[in-house]
């Protein structure tokens, strides 16, 4: 587990541009899905970011949220699908991908440490398996999730970060918009990020579900 201290230095040395590319990179790794009758549930109409949603000025929550200092996460909570798991540190391997917590736990998720910790100013990430070998995995009901929807996640410095969902999308790993996904839109944000889509044995899914949520509140 990383420590406070670093974080300052983590940041320095991560510019967005990486992160993107490493996030990228990663998510194309998590694609040892168990071959699920009717898979998992994709996102609604409804559920899409909004034409404005997508530019940093229309992602402004309507009350501003005193943004958090540096903390690593500790764990992440959606009531609505029943997640509540702990989460992993999750750095890049020797090749520069990024390292998918490990399949065999399927209540896990992953942090991508080296990029804006939950709650600050920025866009923080978060992954997780959709599913394993075996079955459902942690963001398997990703895709069910609404707008005005609430994400909690836990900090190791005790505070929690509360977010509001306000879009989900479904992205081809092959076209992934990094700008749109991890752009900085000058306020504290999160995304969560599992794999979707089409499913092929030999390939695994060809898409990417990412929740796009604003931090609303803080504890």
């Amino acid at each position: 587990m990383a420590h406070y201290e670093s974080g300052v230095e983590r940041r320095r040395r991560s510019p967005w541009g990486a992160l993107a590319l490493v996030m990228l990179t990663g998510l194309a790794l998590m694609r040892n899905g168990a071959d699920v009758t009717m898979g998992p549930p994709q996102p609604a109409a409804a559920a899409a970011l909004n034409g404005r949603a997508a530019n940093a000025s229309s992602s402004r929550p309507a009350a501003p949220v005193q943004p958090l200092s540096f903390a690593p996460a500790s764990r992440i909570r959606i009531g609505e699908i029943k997640v509540d798991a702990p989460i992993m540190d999750v750095g890049t391997d020797t090749q520069g991908w990024v390292k998918a917590p490990p399949p065999q736990d399927p209540n896990l998720a992953g942090w991508y440490q080296n990029g804006v910790a939950p709650g600050m100013r920025g866009t923080a990430v978060v992954v997780g398996h959709v599913d394993n070998a075996t079955g459902p995995a942690v963001f398997y009901g990703l895709g069910s999730l609404e707008k005005g929807n609430h994400i909690e996640v836990d900090r190791f410095d005790g505070r929690v970060a509360v977010f509001e969902v306000y879009g989900i999308e479904v992205y081809d790993k092959n076209a992934f918009p990094g700008t749109r996904v991890y752009g900085d839109t000058g306020h504290p944000e999160l995304r969560v990020i599992t794999c979707g889509g089409g499913f092929s044995k030999s390939h695994g899914y060809n898409s990417n579900v990412v929740v796009f949520a604003r931090l609303v509140a803080t504890k």
